[in-house]
């Protein structure tokens, strides 16, 4: 059990994802309190905070550009509170930013990367908005790169969330970090039998690649995909798959009909381009269901090729992801059950709480 003079810092709660499930785990089986810029009802409900002291900066507005300056604000400015603590934990990009507030106690980031839109992905980025916007996303570029690398040179400890993120942390911030994987909770994944489908569960943003994996079964008719998910790419997605038989989008599901989606499935399929790491295939093979997964990013700390699942790519075409399914046959899936369920075991959340439990 951690010091109760110990706290948790995370940017915001706006989805249902790898880095808000995991800082949930953290504060609630440490015992640790959480403070966060906002919280919106398309993540979790706020029942999850019951028995944590919570600290929230309640920063709102509709405009993300003019959302995102306060929200550094918020915690440069509004986060006094965190002289009371021995130990502050940071999870997230902005905030980092509040360790200025906390120079006589022990810091602690945990990256789940250096923020890809400043870094690696800034070209990309800045070409997926209209032009009159590119203005904007360069200035806030410019005001947060230099106050987060000087944020993270203040931390005492950098905990990488997988190998590939902590070969970013040492590229663009020069920094040395420990990898500590994320937490899975295995144990809420089963097998359910095999049924027809496969399952791609990944967010719907342009980054995920569930673009590919529609044009693939667009040409497989013989083959049902579900896509159990939401996102703002899933218009285009709809308009993408034009109605097509053999695929079917759920939307967001809650997380019992996930877990079932997933332990019914033949396979899943997740091919985003250089994942940090990569919760969605962990959380299959503990279901005892094979990946087929990019060759590229945190999956190849996860995927084991051949044994449980198939990797394409890198950066994958539509035929690469066809030839894969046509491999992954239902007897074939069968076949690797045992050795992902295996994998899976790795990456089981009472190793990532040991682990972090020995740092606080």
């Amino acid at each position: 059990m951690s010091s109760p003079k110990s706290i948790l810092l995370h940017d915001f709660f706006e989805i249902r994802g790898g880095g808000e499930r995991l800082v949930l785990l953290l504060c609630q089986e440490l015992g640790l309190d959480i403070g966060f810029g906002f919280w919106q009802d398309t993540s979790y409900g706020r029942e999850v905070l019951e028995g944590l002291r919570v600290f929230d900066l309640e920063v709102s507005s509709r405009l993300i550009g003019w959302r995102t300056l306060k929200h550094i604000k918020a915690f440069q400015h509004k986060t006094s509170f965190l002289s009371r603590y021995d130990t502050v934990i940071y999870s997230g990009v902005v905030a980092p930013l509040a360790v200025r507030n906390h120079q006589n106690g022990f810091n602690l980031f945990y990256c789940h990367t250096p923020p890809r839109f400043i870094y690696d992905k800034k070209t990309f980025f800045l070409a997926q908005i209209p032009p009159w916007q590119r203005p904007v996303l360069q200035f806030l570029i410019d005001y947060l790169r230099p106050r987060y690398e000087e944020a993270v040179a203040e931390m005492d400890t950098i905990i990488a969330n997988s190998e590939n993120v902590k070969n970013r942390i040492h590229h663009y911030l020069g920094k040395p970090s420990t990898v500590i994987y994320p937490p899975c909770e295995v144990e809420r994944f089963t097998w359910g039998g095999q049924e027809d489908y496969y399952l791609s569960t990944a967010r719907l943003d342009f980054l995920k690649g569930v673009d590919l994996i529609v044009k693939a079964f667009l040409q497989m008719g013989d083959k049902k995909l579900i896509i159990a998910s939401s996102g703002p790419e899933i218009s285009r997605l709809k308009r993408l798959a034009g109605g097509a038989e053999n695929i079917t989008f759920t939307g967001l599901v809650d997380e019992d009909k996930l877990r079932q989606l997933i332990g019914r499935c033949i396979a899943t399929l997740y091919v985003p381009k250089d994942e940090d790491f990569g919760m969605s295939p962990v959380e299959s093979m503990a279901a005892g269901k094979p990946v087929i997964g990019a060759a590229e990013g945190g999956l190849l700390e996860t995927i084991v090729d051949g044994e449980t699942g198939l990797l394409v790519g890198p950066e994958p075409s539509p035929e690469d992801i066809i030839a894969a399914v046509r491999a992954l046959t239902p007897r074939r899936a069968l076949e690797m059950r045992q050795a992902c369920e295996m994998q899976a075991r790795k990456f089981d959340k009472r190793i990532f709480l040991e682990k972090m439990g020995k740092l606080l």
